[in-house]
């Protein structure tokens, strides 16, 4: 007889396929383990119960949410991309220069892919096809990469879930992900910059630097929240869950306060987005704390590792195996999922190898994201295919050069891993 986790995963598997949640499927798939395995169902909803309540640091991701979905609503990304073009639009290809740092900047704000490629998204694509100056799979392509900078840079709600599963700290997570962001923005920037010289892209009209001062003043409120968050956080005023309250709250005054950019309506409307958001993201964590018992209970982790031991994998090849497996499942998974569903069983191995932990997060995260533009399912590739208009085949053709460029960051980080923990190392942390 078929034991009862073979069949778990199965019945996952087949509702994947049929096209249900992630989460449900998981928590299907767990109640169908504990019946055929003699254990009480009841143990589901417990565990994921208990989950969620020990979980404090889950606090962070529906705060992170709601603060993005205000800025979203306002006129903060508007303020933001007109001083971004005034910084680097007189260059050969200057809208997508554009692109790539207004998602440096709104990723200190959102921490989320989707937030960026929706809010700033929507406004940036508009202006790269005004006029027929861009056709609009590219400025659809760019936005999808450039988006995958938001959970990289600080804040970043995948850094958390990965906290989660993982028992880091978040302030070092964060910490470790601004150089590998910023790594990431230079090669997008890099590979438009080649793009553009090859077609023939224009330049747009320079802003006169006279007007740089009152545009950095009109976008100063907005460019302090990075500042404020992490200064709080890594100066000991906030925890990261404090901070991401810090951030919902001072989006909220800077948009109704200062801008006057939100009514009542708009908030109202941010809130139920920021709701249905915050559920999805709960079902998919509720899902894998249920899944996670099984494996726990079936030692599946302690299996793995046992088997790469036996193979003397070392540290470099089971990388690259991580790398390879997480960049196939990306082809059809969501992020979120590979980091609750397949990180947690890779985390004793790489304990066992001597890998760091926070290297291995920033790693399996940034992969992660790189699945978000990873064709065919690629959640970020029909956003933006959506947003702009442009046949989703067409983005597809488009994205490959960006997708190429941030593979080559990524193998970077995983081979180089004193990039990633300079900046924590400097904060005290001793790995």
């Amino acid at each position: 007889m078929t034991d009862p986790l073979t069949l778990a995963i199965v019945l996952i598997v087949v509702l994947v396929i049929a096209g249900q949640s992630v989460g449900i499927t998981m928590i299907a798939g767990s109640l169908m383990y504990l019946v055929l395995a003699g254990r009480d169902p009841g143990l589901a909803p417990e565990t994921m119960l208990q989950g969620l309540f020990n979980g404090y640091t889950l606090l962070a991701i529906p705060l992170f949410i709601l603060a993005a979905d205000i800025m979203n609503v306002g006129s903060l990304a508007d303020r933001l991309l007109r001083f971004c073009q005034a910084l680097v639009g007189r260059f050969r290809g200057g809208l997508g220069h554009v692109n790539v740092v207004s998602s440096v900047i709104f990723s200190g704000m959102s921490g989320s892919a989707v937030a960026d490629a929706v809010g700033m998204g929507k406004i940036i694509i508009g202006m790269m096809t005004k006029d027929g100056r861009y056709t609009p799979q590219y400025a659809a392509a760019i936005t999808a990469a450039t988006a995958t900078i938001g959970p990289i840079i600080p804040p970043s709600i995948p850094m958390v879930l990965y906290a989660l599963v993982a028992d880091q700290s978040i302030g070092f997570l964060f910490a470790a992900g601004i150089l590998p962001g910023l790594m990431m923005a230079f090669m997008m920037a890099g590979m438009n910059y080649v793009i553009a010289r090859r077609r023939n892209f224009p330049v747009d009209d320079v802003v006169p630097a006279r007007e740089l001062p009152a545009l950095t003043f009109k976008a100063l409120p907005a460019l302090l929240l990075p500042v404020i968050l992490l200064g709080g956080i890594y100066g000991g005023v906030v925890t990261p869950t404090e901070a991401a309250a810090v951030a919902a709250f001072y989006a909220l005054v800077i948009s109704i306060v200062l801008y006057r950019s939100v009514s009542i309506r708009q908030f109202y409307g941010a809130l139920l987005s920021s709701a249905r958001s915050t559920a999805a993201v709960g079902i998919l964590v509720a899902g894998a704390l249920a899944f996670e018992y099984v494996i726990v209970r079936e030692q599946v982790p302690n299996q793995i590792a046992s088997v790469m031991l036996d193979w003397e994998m070392n540290a470099i090849t089971f990388l690259i195996a991580v790398n390879v497996l997480i960049l196939v499942l990306g082809c059809v998974l969501e992020g979120g999922a590979i980091l609750l569903i397949i990180v947690p069983i890779l985390i004793p191995t790489a304990e066992a190898l001597g890998i760091d932990m926070v290297h291995f997060g920033v790693v399996v995260v940034v992969n992660a994201m790189i699945g978000l533009i990873t064709p065919p399912y690629g959640l970020l590739l029909f956003i933006v295919s959506n947003v702009s208009g442009a046949p989703i085949g067409k983005v597809i053709q488009e994205i490959w050069p960006f997708l190429l460029a941030l593979i080559a960051a990524l193998i970077v980080i995983t081979f180089v891993p004193d990039i990633v923990l300079f900046l924590p190392r400097l904060l005290g942390y001793n790995g």
